[in-house]
Parts: C-alpha cells; structure tokens; sequence
C-alpha cells in the first residue's frame, strides 16, 4: 500500500516532537475495516504490533496475513468469542470484567492483559470505573494473568486530565504500561506518559468499512 512507510515516518516525528522515545513507546497499527494488504504494509514498514476491534476481523486477516504480527485485540471482550482468539491474540488491551478475564484465563492461561478505564466517567462507555481498577487489576493476577498496565480511550475535550491521571494509577499500582492515545490525540497522551499509541487514521486514511474485507474468509469459517 503506498505511502504507509512515509506515514509511519510521520507519526513517529509525531511521537518524538511531543517528547516520546519512537524507538521505546509501542506503537499499535490499528487496521480496523482495512484489509491484509494493510497489515502486510505496516509490517514492511517496521511495525510489528497490529490491533483490532473485532474478532472476526482478526481472524481473518490472522488467517491470511503472511509474517503474523503480534495482534493486539482492542474490542469488547466477548466470552463466546475468546477461545477462538486465544491462539492469536499477543496482548488483550481492553479486558474491563472479571469474567471476561476468567474466560481469557481459562483458554490462554498467563496471557497478557490489560485493564481497559472508563476514564470519561460517562454512562455506557467501555472500561471500568476507575474505583474498580485496582480490585479488577488484583483479582486478574489472582487469575493468572500477566496484567501489563492500563489503557483507556479518552473524550474529545478532556483527554489531557484523563491520561494523567491514568498514568498516574498506573504508576500506583505499579504497573508497566499505560495505553492511550489515538490519532488525533497521539501527542497529549505522549506528553502525559504513554507507553503505548493506537494509531488507524494517521497511518492508513480514512476506513473503507468491512466491505473491504468480504472477498476474503477464514480458513476455520470465522469465530
């Protein structure tokens, strides 16, 4: 896919201005809508750690995409959709429940996790409220999981106070990783501690939707 390698070139100035360290900070090419070509791109353009938002959309491209990468699953986690995933998936980021995380356990033991925040506080968001992130960080290690950090997805107006404080639970709990930032807020979350930047629109444009993704199907019939 043209241009995706000047792109990446981009975004990393864009991490390194704001004050990150490119070659420390993950960064996760989210190629939610787009195809295998696009994951086979990133990866010729040096990322090797590629999410997505839907099960079926990984497996799919898990399925076809030569030279896997490490995947990234940024979704609801769906327990009926987990023992499907669990071969591919390298890092969960969003596990916002005890019982998704039990069902992550139960199909990838010791896998990696981290505890999605709601850190808008707004009704029907994803994550969990941010007084049940240390019992939920707690119960997933109980569980056997290797909970990395937190990762959250911040509101169009107040991201800055969100990601900080963010940070800063990670660091209290003493964790490693703290995953925030998108495109359009990529240097805010630099600025504020991110380890780790999932970044679609910067790298690949606008989505062509899942259209894009029907002349292909999964060898095991999807999920």
């Amino acid at each position: 896919m043209e241009g995706v390698a000047e792109r990446v070139a981009e975004v990393r100035d864009r991490i390194a201005a704001a004050g990150g360290d490119p070659a420390a900070l993950t960064l996760v090419a989210v190629t939610k809508g787009f195809g295998p070509e696009q994951v086979a791109a990133v990866r010729d353009a040096g990322i090797g750690d590629v999410g997505e938002n839907y099960a079926q959309e990984l497996l799919v491209k898990a399925g076809v995409a030569e030279g896997g990468p490490r995947w990234h699953f940024l979704g609801a986690v769906q327990r009926r959709k987990v023992r499907a995933l669990a071969p591919f998936v390298h890092l969960w980021q969003s596990v916002d429940r005890l019982v998704a995380g039990h069902e992550v356990a139960r199909h990838a033991p010791g896998a990696a996790v981290l505890v999605q925040v709601n850190v808008t506080e707004q009704p029907g968001r994803p994550g969990c409220a941010w007084s049940e992130a240390p019992a939920l960080v707690e119960g997933l290690c109980e569980a056997g999981l290797d909970v990395r950090g937190l990762m959250a997805v911040g509101s169009a107006d107040g991201s800055r106070l969100e990601f900080r404080r963010l940070a800063s639970l990670r660091a209290a709990l003493g964790l490693q990783e703290v995953s925030i930032g998108m495109s359009e807020d990529l240097e805010v979350a630099v600025e504020e501690g991110s380890t780790m930047v999932r970044v679609g629109r910067a790298l690949f444009g606008p989505r062509p939707g899942a259209a894009g993704l029907r002349r292909y199907s999964h060898p095991r019939g999807g999920c």
